[in-house]
C-alpha cells in the first residue's frame, strides 16, 4: 500500500485540500485520510496531518503518520514568507530544495530543479530577518518546518516534496508573532486577539495578511492535488 504523507503545522493550511476527507485527532495530531485506488488496482492512502508551528511540531506529526503503516512518500506544505519580492503573497510555489538555517544542510526535492530555494528557521522571521535570510542563503521563501521533514525522508530514503503558499511579502510589516506561539508549536489565539485588539494601526496590515493566507491555501490545495494525481492515478475511493 502506498502512503503519501502531507504535513503541514495548521489546519488552515490545509482545509481547502481536505475537505471532504476523513478526520481525526490523536496525541494532539490532527490528521485527515483519503483512500483510493489507482489505475492498477492498487490501493493507497494520502495522509495529511499537522501538530503546530516548528520542526519538533512537524516531527511529531510525522511520526503519528508513521504509526499506521510505512510512508512511501512525504510532502512538506504550509504558508511561508517571501524572501524576494519574486515570490508574490497569496500564490503558492513548488521548491526545489530547502536549507537548515541552524546546520547549513541542503535537501533537494524530488520536484523539476527551478529557481525556488526555502530556507527554513527555528523562529518566525521579522522583516529584518528576511533580508538577513535573502542576503545569507539565496532563497525565496522562509518556513519553520520544511528542513525537519526532509531530514526524516532523507533518513527513511524516501521522496521528498515541498509546496508552499506566500502569506507575507517580503516587505510586509507585521507584529512579532513568535510570542504568541507556545514552546509546542500552538499558536496562542486568544492572547494574539486581545494583542491586535487594541491595536487598531495594526489591522489593515493583518487583514491583508488573513486575505494572502486564504488565497495561498486555495492555491496549495490545487498544486498539491496535481501533485497527488501525478503520482496516483485515482478512479475508487475506499
Amino acid at each position: 500500500m502506498k502512503r503519501v504523507a502531507i504535513i503541514a503545522a495548521m489546519p488552515g493550511e490545509l482545509k481547502p485540500l481536505v475537505r471532504g476527507w476523513r478526520h481525526e485527532r490523536r496525541n494532539g495530531v490532527d490528521l485527515w485520510r483519503w483512500g483510493f485506488l489507482n489505475e492498477n488496482g492498487d490501493d493507497g492512502e494520502w495522509i495529511a496531518a499537522c501538530a503546530g508551528a516548528g520542526v519538533d511540531a512537524a516531527t511529531r506529526a510525522f511520526a503519528e503518520v508513521e504509526k499506521d503503516g510505512t510512508v512511501s512518500s512525504v510532502i512538506s506544505t504550509g504558508w511561508a514568507g517571501a524572501l524576494s519580492e519574486e515570490f508574490a503573497p497569496g500564490r503558492a510555489y513548488q521548491v526545489s530544495g530547502v536549507i537548515d538555517a541552524r546546520t547549513g544542510e541542503r535537501f533537494v526535492t524530488a520536484s523539476p530543479p527551478n529557481d525556488c530555494w526555502l530556507v527554513t528557521t527555528p523562529r518566525v522571521a521579522g522583516a529584518a530577518d528576511k533580508q538577513r535570510l535573502a542576503s545569507t542563503y539565496q532563497a525565496g521563501l522562509v518556513d519553520m518546518e520544511a528542513a525537519g521533514i526532509a531530514r526524516l525522508a532523507r533518513m527513511r530514503g524516501i521522496p521528498f516534496y515541498c509546496v508552499k503558499g506566500v502569506s507575507d511579502g517580503y516587505s510586509d510589516h507585521l507584529p512579532d508573532f513568535n510570542r504568541f506561539i507556545s514552546p509546542d508549536g500552538q499558536f496562542r489565539l486568544v492572547r494574539f486577539v486581545v494583542f491586535a485588539l487594541f491595536r487598531p494601526w495594526r489591522w489593515p496590515a493583518l487583514m491583508r495578511m488573513g486575505e494572502n493566507s486564504n488565497r495561498a491555501a486555495q492555491a496549495m490545495a490545487a498544486l498539491l492535488l496535481d501533485l497527488l494525481n501525478q503520482r496516483f492515478a485515482e478512479s475508487t475511493i475506499c
